[in-house]
Order: C-alpha cells, then sequence, then structure tokens
C-alpha cells in the first residue's frame, strides 16, 4: 500500500480523504471539499428547491445534492477503511510535509517549483498557485533537461573560468609580493640587529677598558694605603706588649724605637687622592644622542672615547646682584651651539665667495654632523673647564670691587 498515494487522494484539496463522500456519478471527495465547491458555485436551480445541482469535479457532469446537503450523500467506507488501514502502516519512506502533520507531498507546484501537500494548496501559503501531479511534473522536467545542460555550458560558464584563471593570477602576483616584502623585512632587521648588536659590543668593550683603567689607577694607591695600616696595626701591637716591659733600662730603649718608627710611618707621603669623574657618561650618551638618533643613522654614531677626569668644580657664590648675573650668564655658555654656530658660519662664508654644488650641499649634513660627534666629548671637556676658571676669576673679581666700594 505503500503506492496508493495518488488514489487516496481528494483530487479538489489534494489531501488524504477525510469522511469521503460519493456523488452520483460515483466519484468520491472529501466533504469538506463538496461544501466548499456548493458554496462558489452557481449552478443551482430555483426550480427544483429539493436538489441542489452540482457540477462533479472530476467528469464535470451535472449531479443533484439532496436537500440536506452531503451530509445526505453516501459515505464511501470501503475507502473510508482502507485509508484507516493505511494511516495505521509506518510509510517512513514516504516525504511527507514538514507543515502539515501527514500529509505526503504529491503534489507539484509550479509556481515555486516544489513539491507540496494538499494542504498546502487549500489553507497554506501555495493556495492559489498553478499546480500539476507529480508524473506529468516528472516527465515535463525529464523532457526539458537537454535545455537545462544547454544553460550550464553556454558562454557565460566559459567567462567563469577565465575569471577564476585571472583571480588565480592576481592572487599568485599579490602573494609573490607579499613573500618579498617579508624577506625585506627579515633582512632589514637582520641587519638592524648586526647593527645594534655591534654598536652593543663596542659600548661594552669601551667600558671594560676605562673599568681596566680604573683597576690600574687605584690599585697601587690601595695597596701602599693597606702596607701602611698594617704597619699600624703592628705598631699598635708592639705598644701593648712594651707597656708589659717591668725593666726600666729595656723599657725605654723599646720607647724610644717605637717612637721613632712611629714618626717614620707618619712621614710616609700618602697618594693625592683628588675627585674624578668618568666622562662622557654612557647612559646620559644614550638618552640624549643615541635615542635622538634616526634608525638609519644607528650605523653613522661613533663610539665615544671615555676618560677619567677631574670632577668640575661648582663656582663659588658670588656677593650680591653682580654676582649672580655674571654666575648666570657664564652657565648659560652652551659649547655646542657655540660649536654648531661656528661651523655654520664657516659654511655660509665658504658658500658667498665659492658656490658649492647639489651633491656637496647634500653631503654637508651628514659630515657636519659626524664632525661635531667626533670633536663633541672632547670639546665640551676643554670648554667646560674654562668656564668654571672664568666663573673662579669672575667671581674673585665681584669679591674684590664689593670690598673696595665698601672701603
Amino acid at each position: 500500500m505503500h503506492h496508493f498515494e495518488e488514489e487516496l487522494t481528494c483530487s479538489i484539496c489534494y489531501s488524504i480523504f477525510e469522511d469521503p463522500r460519493v456523488l452520483p456519478c460515483s466519484h468520491t471527495f472529501c466533504r469538506n471539499c463538496l461544501e466548499g465547491v456548493i458554496q462558489l458555485s452557481s449552478n443551482f436551480s430555483i426550480w427544483r428547491p429539493l436538489r441542489v445541482p452540482l457540477k462533479c469535479p472530476n467528469c464535470r457532469s451535472i449531479v443533484e445534492i439532496p436537500a440536506a446537503g452531503t451530509e445526505a450523500l453516501p459515505i464511501n467506507f470501503a475507502l473510508k477503511a482502507i485509508i484507516e488501514k493505511y494511516q495505521q502502516e509506518d510509510h517512513s519512506d514516504v516525504t511527507t510535509c514538514s507543515e502539515h502533520y501527514r500529509q505526503p507531498l504529491n503534489v507539484y507546484c509550479l509556481l515555486d517549483r516544489k513539491l507540496v501537500c494538499g494542504h498546502c494548496l487549500t489553507i497554506g501559503k501555495h493556495n492559489g498557485h498553478p499546480i500539476d501531479d507529480l508524473h506529468s511534473a516528472y516527465r515535463k522536467e525529464k523532457e526539458t533537461s537537454g535545455k537545462l545542460l544547454e544553460q550550464l555550458t553556454d558562454k557565460h560558464w566559459t567567462d567563469v573560468c577565465l575569471l577564476i584563471e585571472k583571480l588565480k593570477e592576481q592572487k599568485s602576483q599579490c602573494e609573490s609580493i607579499v613573500q618579498e616584502d617579508k624577506k625585506a623585512v627579515v633582512q632589514y632587521f637582520r641587519k638592524l640587529s648586526d647593527t645594534l648588536e655591534h654598536k652593543k659590543q663596542a659600548l661594552l668593550t669601551v667600558l671594560d677598558e676605562i673599568n681596566t683603567h680604573i683597576l690600574e689607577e687605584y690599585e697601587p694607591l690601595i695597596e701602599k694605603l693597606k702596607k701602611i695600616r698594617e704597619e699600624q696595626l703592628e705598631l699598635m701591637s708592639l705598644n701593648t706588649s712594651v707597656q708589659k716591659e717591668e725593666s726600666p733600662l729595656l723599657f725605654l730603649e723599646k720607647v724610644n724605637d717605637l717612637h721613632q718608627r712611629v714618626r717614620a710611618l707618619k712621614q710616609k707621603q700618602l697618594p693625592d687622592v683628588k675627585p674624578v669623574e668618568i666622562h662622557p657618561r654612557i647612559g646620559h650618551l644614550l638618552k640624549d644622542v643615541w635615542s635622538k638618533t634616526e634608525i638609519g643613522q644607528i650605523n653613522k654614531l661613533l663610539t665615544p672615547k671615555i676618560k677619567l677626569i677631574p670632577k668640575r668644580k661648582l663656582c663659588s657664590k658670588g656677593r650680591g646682584k653682580e654676582g649672580r648675573q655674571s654666575r648666570e650668564f657664564l652657565q648659560a655658555v652652551n659649547p655646542l651651539a657655540g660649536l654648531l654656530l661656528f661651523v655654520l658660519l664657516v659654511v655660509t662664508v665658504i658658500s658667498l665667495h665659492k658656490p658649492a654644488s647639489s651633491v656637496v650641499i647634500k653631503a654637508t649634513p651628514a659630515y657636519v654632523s659626524e664632525f661635531l660627534l667626533l670633536i663633541y666629548q672632547d670639546f665640551c671637556t676643554h670648554l667646560q673647564n674654562i668656564v668654571d676658571v672664568l666663573c673662579q676669576t669672575c667671581n674673585l673679581l665681584m669679591e674684590f670691587v664689593g670690598r673696595m666700594t665698601s672701603l
């Protein structure tokens, strides 16, 4: 009974018969479907009020419905029994409608081009759509399958294939460019890393050299003072033992010898320890110069020469307003600003007397920067010493003038 769905389907609602009634022409329909047809039909006779004429939806013959309506039509008990037995069986292989419970998909909607059930056509969203039965729709679509193949093999799909190849080519070109850029990035940062590592090792080497110089400078002095300290402790121990001597003669001899040794020890010249400082400080150089340098110019930075120099003395406080003004004026002198002014003056004079070529003009800033970095460290040290001397001399002069005016 798995293939009887079409025979058990009402030709009006295209659903399984519900309360099947037989017309006088022997065709069977659902009672509710006949009620709907009677309400829409205008073919009734006013001459025979006890009978309602109706045109059969299948054979189109005129039949008469009793005055009591469809309730008086005979029930198709055989068909009803078959339907009840059919509904009790398992029809898992039959596709049913997802919107209407247990209604088979046995009608083809031509508008939406999909299978629907009878309820979809009568009370569902496919109401009023053109339809066809399942086998007829299958046969028609089978006959037109060649046209579908033509649509799938026309020029449009050739253009699609060409477009795919074009997109693949563009994709390959873009990927090649990205790979080249990746290599450039890796190479650039490898070179930058090598440059930074080289600069780091150079700075560490310079710091190791100054550390060695510090050891050579201070270790002999420390050892000399340690020996003096050891001799002092030895004399203190000897003094303790002399105090225990009971013989006056031996005591006086030992005390005299002890005095001579103490006098000789105190007369030994102590090293002259002057305050020094390390110049330039690498930390300041990294902060003030290196951190402000462009990445591409790092390899042009010169490694500084670190030295131990006498510690700079601050100018003593001057007296009165004149002393403060002179100190502020001298401290305002910026060695680098003076040097830059001098270099710019020289370049200006040369350019006025002898015009430089474009290559020289472009190269001038680079050479000037290298020149400044080369001489800046030593020049600043000497210039600062000169400023300190001038500051001290000015303070003495102001003090002398103040004393003269007070007289």
